[in-house]
């Protein structure tokens, strides 16, 4: 079975920091699941501290390219401490290209990655990963058991989706920001992605393992994303 798993940078760093738990909650996990057979790809975001490194080089004046080339090297940070608590089953350098990428995912052990280029969110790398390696799914964690109706933090009458397919949730965000620190849960070229690839995805509560791990193994939780 070949996956990619996308980290949501939301989980591993927040306002106190890093989640240096979940970390290794996440690498005990893929310990127990990953047998050395199949390409299997971790994308980790950036989360808050990318945030404010994007906010501060705002104030110091630095374009958006900038940006995003600031948080990119904080998801490499994050991916790289992921795969050193992985330890000998994951691939200690982190590719910073389809290239690397396709050279790493051939030896048997896990792929951690970050960011690749400025104007991709690490959920559109995570889509880029799983075309790269044909994967059979992409499972996409957040801090939300799903994709709701609306956005479930601010409205307390947002319901739950067990599906919903690329185009509908293309217009869901239609016309949020998707600026360096500000990516919805999808961005333009993730949808994008997945349309020609048609992979499917799942979007869970990454702080669910028991549900992260049901939904490596197939089993149907939290909202699946269709072409």
């Amino acid at each position: 079975m070949d996956l990619v798993l996308k980290l949501s940078g939301h989980l591993v760093s927040g306002g106190e920091g890093i989640n240096h738990q979940l970390i290794a909650d996440y690498a005990r996990l893929l310990r127990e699941l990953y047998v050395g057979k199949g390409k299997w790809v971790v994308v980790v975001g950036g989360g808050e501290i990318a945030r404010r490194y994007v906010d501060a080089a705002r104030s110091l004046g630095a374009d958006e390219v900038m940006c995003d080339e600031v948080a990119i090297l904080v998801t490499r940070a994050n991916a790289r401490l992921m795969a050193a608590c992985l330890g000998d089953i994951a691939q200690q350098r982190i590719p910073t290209s389809t290239e690397e990428l396709r050279e790493l995912a051939t030896d048997g052990k896990i792929v951690v990655m970050g960011g690749l280029q400025p104007g991709q969110s690490t959920v559109a790398v995570a889509a880029l990963a799983a075309s790269v390696i044909r994967a059979e799914r992409l499972i996409v964690t957040t801090d939300v058991d799903g994709i709701y109706t609306s956005d479930p933090k601010v409205d307390p009458c947002a319901k739950p989706l067990p599906r919903i397919s690329l185009s509908e949730l293309s217009k869901m965000v239609a016309g949020l920001p998707q600026t360096a620190g500000k990516y919805p849960l999808i961005d333009n070229l993730a949808i994008a992605i997945l349309q020609r690839s048609r992979i499917p995805c799942v979007y869970l509560n990454g702080r669910k393992l028991e549900d992260v791990k049901k939904a490596i193994m197939g089993e149907n939780v939290g909202t699946l994303v269709v072409p």
